[in-house]
């Protein structure tokens, strides 16, 4: 493998090639999931330079055991001499790969199963990404600036029913939530008394919100419940959408990083902590939830884009569906 080429690659495509090979290896999942986990560990805490330069080194075995001790001992409570055996061995299989994969596979150009989407693997380096482009799009954050004045400034509290009709019908109107009685929602948040489990961030609130009675009927607003507490204490409550759904299942599906079903995604307790899962399995601890929100949404949106024509075909509404690929509305 031309190693330039390699080493071009960013953090996210070479993780990717790295578990292809190690799958057509015939390893058992469990060796793949650590094998491709492991192997970056140096490249996760000391930074893709330090990580090249142990490869690549010709006293390989010396260099690498002496990097990886420093690391261990600087990270972790653990026995270093006893964790650093099985790192080394894994940067050997990962120096085995260099050698005898294609410099095709290098390029990007190895036929992937068919059932596996080239989504980009979740690492801070896609995240910083994510986030980058989240700020540089004035219509994404400038609409959530609006929304912060009018939760944080204007309405911060739900004692009026008013201030709680006010925020109900903007969450609305920006998100394209379907709530077609905007005042029966309003009435019921009114009536739940929310501030005080707000501010414990208890998440049993978001289900006890999205359930309400219209017309002798339980309407189910899970999704706009989600973003009524995520806009009060956007730390304490991530916001569900079939974007960030469709992320989680793609690799659950890929790497198991947690258990679960899609139904426990619409769970509020259940889909926080597959959330936080989802962060410390991609070594995403350093960043909040809120962070993460933005990172999956805008990931999902870009992998797993709904079908507007067939859409728009159905609704008389073309302004909102324009509206709703500009941000990101639709999250039910």
């Amino acid at each position: 493998m031309n190693i330039q080429l390699a080493k071009a690659i960013s953090y996210a495509e070479i993780r990717l090639e790295y578990r292809v090979y190690l799958e057509s290896c015939g390893l058992a999942k469990n060796t793949v999931q650590t094998a491709y986990n492991d192997s970056f560990y140096l490249w996760n805490k000391s930074g893709q330079d330090i990580f090249w330069k142990v490869i690549l080194d010709d006293d390989f075995e010396n260099v690498a055991r002496r990097e990886l001790l420093a690391v261990l001992r600087k990270n972790t409570t653990g026995d270093s001499q006893k964790l650093i055996n099985g790192y080394m061995s894994h940067l050997r299989r990962f120096r085995k790969f260099l050698q005898v994969v294609p410099e095709a596979f290098a390029k990007n150009k190895l036929n992937i199963k068919n059932d596996t989407k080239r989504v980009p693997m979740p690492c801070p380096e896609q995240l910083e990404h994510y986030l980058k482009l989240w700020n540089e799009l004035e219509n994404y954050h400038l609409q959530e600036n609006a929304l912060d004045k009018l939760f944080y400034e204007l309405c911060p509290e739900n004692k009026s029913i008013s201030d709680i009709l006010l925020k109900v019908a903007t969450l609305n109107d920006f998100y394209s939530t379907n709530i077609f009685s905007v005042y029966s929602v309003a009435k019921h948040i009114y009536e739940l008394d929310i501030d005080k489990r707000l501010q414990l961030g208890d998440v049993t609130l978001v289900n006890d919100i999205k359930k309400v009675a219209i017309n002798g009927k339980t309407q189910n607003f899970y999704s706009f419940a989600t973003k009524f507490c995520s806009h009060h204490r956007p730390l304490d409550y991530p916001i569900y959408d079939s974007y960030v759904e469709k992320v989680l299942l793609h690799f659950k599906k890929l790497d198991n990083f947690t258990e679960f079903v899609s139904t426990d995604l619409k769970n509020y307790s259940s889909f926080k902590e597959i959330l936080i899962c989802f962060g410390e399995f991609y070594g995403l601890s350093d960043y909040n939830l809120k962070d993460i929100d933005k990172y999956i949404w805008q990931l999902g949106k870009e992998y797993f884009p709904k079908n507007y024509k067939k859409r728009q075909n159905k609704s008389e509404n073309i302004g909102s569906i324009c509206y709703e690929q500009m941000f990101y509305l639709d999250y039910e």
